[in-house]
């Protein structure tokens, strides 16, 4: 899935030079980069929900300014990064209160904007062993890892179970396993891709996750017995 971003600039210009930038490092470096963009802060403070990945902010705007946007973005959601456009380096400063990773200053050059580009998405990447993120009904939801007991397969569509809600979404199993693989999942069937941290017993051909019984293949048993094996030995 491409990495949601968000430009937040009043000058039209200054906007669509963002946008360019964001698409030329796309295409440089084989990024899968999706971009939104707004002319003020509070045309995306309407409605935010938390599906950026990173937004980048002009601090100065006529109607909202770039820091109380930062802090009403942070009222709910504490993990989008933000990176601030600015034409003053002391307002920079500020961008600590709301946890702003950076700030460019203008004029922006793409050299120093594709620099923060590559900061943003490489922490990105390390924070991706924490979640994944899965469309929902008008947009996109970050599901913590941990909190996933299984996903099934239903032809083209897979449902993932949380410990308290149920996600339903097209894809195939064999993306969301190698999506999941080196994290604590194991495929016992071509339905069940299992979070091994919820498994809690396992008795014959059935893996109980969470109450839940769920079927184990004769031909992948062998390979289940052994990579719970070996993440219990990890964990323990």
């Amino acid at each position: 899935m491409p990495v949601r971003i968000a430009v937040v600039e009043d000058d039209k210009q200054m906007r669509s030079m963002l946008n360019s930038y964001i698409d030329r490092y796309a295409a440089e470096n084989d990024e899968l980069l999706a971009v939104d963009l707004f002319t003020d802060g509070e045309e995306i403070i309407n409605d935010y929900r938390p599906v950026y990945g990173i937004i980048f902010l002009d601090i100065q705007m006529h109607h909202l300014d770039g820091m109380e946007t930062a802090h009403l973005i942070r009222e709910v959601d504490q993990d989008v990064i933000i990176i601030f456009i600015t034409n003053m380096a002391n307002y920079a400063i500020k961008g600590y209160a709301v946890d702003a990773l950076d700030f460019v200053l203008k004029p922006v050059s793409y050299f120093a904007f594709s620099q923060q580009l590559k900061k943003a998405l490489s922490r990105l990447s390390r924070r991706a062993s924490h979640y994944i993120t899965v469309p929902v009904e008008n947009g996109l939801a970050k599901v913590e890892t941990d909190r996933i007991l299984y996903l099934e397969s239903f032809g083209h569509k897979i449902v993932l179970y949380t410990d308290g809600e149920e996600y339903s979404f097209n894809d195939s199993m064999k993306n969301m396993e190698k999506t999941l693989g080196d994290h604590g999942f194991y495929r016992s069937n071509n339905c069940y891709l299992i979070n091994l941290a919820h498994v809690r017993g396992v008795q014959g051909n059935i893996a109980v996750v969470a109450g839940r019984q769920l079927t184990i293949s004769r031909a992948r048993k062998k390979g289940l017995m052994q990579a719970l094996s070996n993440f219990i030995g990890a964990n323990s």
